[in-house]
């Protein structure tokens, strides 16, 4: 079972997703996790600590929790990358466009957060990126050699995450899709300019 403070960190992070850090009150996590005040300002003394617990918690999970189980069954490592764009798509299909990264989200939130908040935040798109980076890696061979596959990771992650945006904004899966779909287009050229 879970701890009381993995429902309230694992409902903090649920809920800043989908509403975002400043929206989501102190009686919405507790409501969600079940849990009272006083449990909640035992393990977080403040809303910024739970923040930074959610970000530490999401960027050690990055792997186990979403990567994993995008990639279970899938070999090749480009389309490990559309299977994570796969299951970002099904996140926002099972809560009606409503799934928000959290990371995102926040980022997008605090225009100017605190050092520690920001630190965090860069180590989780930093992390994404990189798992990102290692599959263009281990496929570098069927892209050009000239290929920046870092900044390639970092526009697979963009796509990523502005098509989240765009379609929790008009509440469709057709801009996700479209976004995708354009990815690929871009990845079978890539390709298909290694070969020739």
């Amino acid at each position: 079972m879970e701890s009381t403070r993995d429902r309230i960190l694992f409902a903090a992070l649920e809920l800043f997703g989908e509403k975002g850090y400043l929206s989501t009150s102190i009686a919405d996590i507790l409501k969600a996790a079940g849990a009272n005040a006083g449990s909640l300002y035992h393990f977080f003394p403040t809303k910024q600590d739970l923040l930074i617990s959610v970000l530490e918690t999401y960027r050690d999970g990055i792997y186990p929790m979403l990567l994993a189980p995008a990639w279970e069954g899938v070999d090749d490592p480009i389309e490990k990358v559309f299977a994570l764009l796969g299951r970002y798509r099904a996140m926002l299909e099972m809560t009606d466009c409503l799934y928000g990264c959290p990371i995102g989200s926040v980022a997008l939130e605090l225009h100017e957060p605190d050092p520690p908040v920001r630190e965090l935040l860069a180590v989780n798109f930093s992390g994404w990126a990189g798992h990102v980076r290692d599959c263009l890696d281990a496929a570098s061979g069927r892209l050009p050699a000239d290929i920046d596959r870092g900044k390639l990771a970092t526009f697979v992650l963009a796509v990523m995450e502005g098509g989240v945006m765009q379609s929790r904004t008009h509440r469709t899966l057709e801009t996700f899709d479209a976004s995708v779909e354009m990815l690929r287009d871009h990845f079978n050229r890539l390709q298909a300019d290694a070969r020739s």
